[in-house]
């Protein structure tokens, strides 16, 4: 996979029950480095050990993930390096979905294994209070 004209990081890692873990907390660091405060670190955990354990399943020897940044958005890929049909995956494709701050998501099979992908939004929520974020005061009688 080659990502061009935006920041992009990649790691191979075996197919090992700790690579869901592993993979998460490198999503993360990068994320971080590149100076985005959303999604939450809880969001980038969850989408990617789902796209992981997708790839992990696929029963290959070592998987890779690949994240990148454009146009307020964040893409996460996780490539199973096993060639062969890919399962049915829409229930895959829906817990993705389900994710808070996705903006889509997607699967294909090609001769160097499936990939999973999910594009998550690095804007902030709108807050359910206002523009502004703040909370308003109580209201009292």
């Amino acid at each position: 996979m080659t990502v061009r004209n935006r920041r992009a990081a990649s790691w191979t890692l075996p197919g090992d029950r700790w690579t869901s873990a592993k993979a998460a907390a490198r999503v993360v660091a990068a994320v971080r480095g590149w100076g985005y405060a959303h999604p939450g670190d809880d969001v980038l955990d969850r989408s990617t050990t789902l796209l992981v354990g997708a790839a992990l399943a696929d029963g290959g020897r070592r998987i890779s993930v690949h994240v990148a940044d454009q146009d307020d958005l964040l893409l996460i890929v996780a490539l199973s390096h096993r060639a062969g049909p890919a399962p049915d995956d829409e229930a895959l494709l829906t817990r993705i979905a389900a994710v808070t701050g996705t903006a889509g998501c997607g699967s294909d099979a090609a001769a160097d294994g499936r990939r999973v992908w999910v594009l998550l939004d690095t804007r902030p929520r709108p807050c359910a209070y206002g523009d502004d974020g703040a909370v308003p005061p109580p209201r009292w009688g």
